[in-house]
């Protein structure tokens, strides 16, 4: 028993999970009235969600042996046209079924659109991931500042503030859609046929398709998936809110690389975890959370974000050294 858990606690989810717990201790005992009290645990509990799934979009990507830099911007795009939909129903009287409806559909809709055309643009038009979505990126942003002008949509019904917000039996309703999103993802990407495939294309594309995989098509529908993640996203965001604007989660798009490759993902594509990239978020949220209480600016937890990463790189490329 104690050789196995030794031989988990080895693994870069092992090491990734000890460093979560030792920063949650040393956060707790810097500030234990304020760390652990139920507001800031509450906060953590509600802003999580969209960050891992943001996260696991991203890996999904990356692990497919390319990149996503316009993955915030679906996610804000799908939120504006869609809380567009839902604000003017509201206004107008409409029920907020219809609302409801209506705006998650669009929501999802449109970021299945966004993650289609950058599927598009790389497979089919053979751009490089990086230059394609840094492209796309740039549209999304801009279709959805011309749509605000800058300023946030709101008007949103009650009852779709409660998902974002709300909670079912005790437990913050964010964190049910976040599990039952890693479940799905879990059964998806390390479970299944096409999740093996998504893996060997990452890993040699050429040898894939000599191997009989369809690469064409596991890419485009890898960039498809990574868009209804980054709608999922969105709606939480938007829910927790109460608005949608084109700036809200933009600093997640750095986090979210860096998470997936904090996780064991492979930059290059064909190896990374579900656990790991979760356990990675979970860090970031403890650091991030545990700093603001302190009063730290943002730009100290980017410098913090870096170091960890760098530590937890430099270990697991010893570690490989030492196997080797």
């Amino acid at each position: 028993m104690n050789q196995t858990i030794l031989r988990k606690l080895k693994t870069n989810e092992g090491i990734l999970f000890v460093i979560f717990i030792a920063a949650f201790i040393l956060m707790t005992l810097l500030s234990p009235g304020r760390f652990l009290s139920r507001r800031n645990l509450l906060s953590m509990a509600y802003q999580l969600p969209e960050f891992g799934i943001l996260a696991l979009s991203m890996m999904l990507v990356i692990v497919s042996g390319g990149i996503n830099l316009s993955l915030t911007y679906m996610s804000t795009l799908s939120m504006i046209i869609g809380g567009l939909a839902m604000a003017a129903i509201t206004k107008s009287g409409g029920p907020a079924v219809a609302a409801l409806f209506a705006g998650i559909g669009l929501m999802i809709l449109i970021a299945l659109l966004c993650g289609a055309l950058n599927g598009i643009v790389v497979v089919y038009l053979g751009v490089t991931p990086m230059i394609a979505t840094l492209g796309t990126s740039t549209l999304f942003e801009g279709i959805s500042l011309n749509i605000t002008k800058g300023g946030a949509v709101s008007g949103f019904p009650a009852e779709f503030l409660e998902i974002g917000n709300g909670t079912f039996l005790g437990i913050p309703i964010p964190l049910i859609i976040l599990v039952a999103v890693i479940i799905g993802m879990y059964l998806f990407l390390e479970r299944s046929g096409f999740g093996s495939a998504i893996y060997m294309t990452g890993s040699n594309p050429k040898v894939s398709r000599y191997s009989g995989i369809n690469v064409r098509r596991v890419l485009f529908w890898v960039y498809v998936v990574a868009g209804f993640l980054a709608a999922v996203a969105g709606v939480l965001m938007a829910s927790r809110y109460n608005s949608a604007k084109e700036s809200y989660g933009s600093s997640y798009l750095l986090q979210a690389v860096a998470a997936s490759v904090l996780g064991g993902t492979d930059i290059n594509g064909g190896e990374g975890k579900i656990v790991g990239t979760i356990i990675a978020v979970m860090i970031i949220q403890v650091i991030s959370s545990g700093l603001n209480i302190f009063g730290f600016n943002r730009y100290l937890t980017n410098i913090v974000m870096g170091a960890i990463l760098l530590l937890v790189l430099t270990i697991k490329f010893l570690m490989n050294r030492s196997s080797k």
